[in-house]
């Protein structure tokens, strides 16, 4: 698997990337985890409802073709997008987002910080606050966009939005919970948590 590190990426020609990428793959295509950060962005999924974002206070908003309700990305958040042939690595939808909510939950207990996935709404809690958030494509077996981690970020953003759909949802980061390692420390932990979930499937 492919690990690259892209830096600060703008949205929509990052999303334009993985969508060629993915039009292009073959069965032979090795699959690849893509970490970078956004601007201040906020996307809304396929299913987005209009009335989840409150106020966007001038910040772009992207309709996506990923899964879920409204999220926002901006700087010191780590967003990590797998491109990944789902069908080789045997992997239903369910199963592989239990996976990737798995890989941020493991790294967190290398912390001592207890988080949890929940059924009904996917990502990663520490509690009541989301620290997680995440949505997926799948194209002809073929899966793109990922997870994006909160580490050290302005999370005032969030209060503009009902986040992924839930009124009042609590925002949470790393930072907030006493880690001090860095944004690349976090994201090659997270890359490699997550290579080795979906290696085990």
């Amino acid at each position: 698997m492919i690990v690259r590190t892209l830096g600060l990426s703008d949205y929509q020609p990052t999303w334009q990337a993985m969508k060629d990428f993915t039009s292009a793959r073959t069965t032979e295509t090795c699959d690849e985890i893509w970490l970078l950060q956004h601007p201040p962005i906020f996307t809304q999924g396929i299913a987005g409802k209009d009335e989840h974002l409150l106020n966007s206070h001038g910040i772009d908003v992207i309709k996506s073709d990923r899964g879920g309700q409204i999220t926002y990305h901006g700087p010191g958040q780590i967003i990590a997008y797998l491109l990944l042939d789902v069908r080789r690595l045997k992997l239903g939808v369910r199963e592989l987002v239990r996976n990737m909510e798995n890989a941020v939950i493991d790294l967190l207990k290398d912390y001592h910080i207890n988080a949890t996935g929940r059924v009904e709404a996917p990502g990663v809690y520490i509690g009541n606050a989301k620290i997680a958030s995440l949505g997926l494509k799948i194209k002809r077996n073929f899966c793109y966009h990922g997870i994006a981690l909160n580490v050290n970020m302005d999370l005032t953003p969030f209060s503009y939005i009902n986040p992924c759909g839930h009124q009042g949802l609590q925002i949470t980061q790393t930072k907030d919970l006493g880690i001090t390692d860095s944004l690349e420390i976090l994201s090659n932990k997270l890359a490699n948590q997550i290579q080795e979930k979906l290696i085990k499937g």
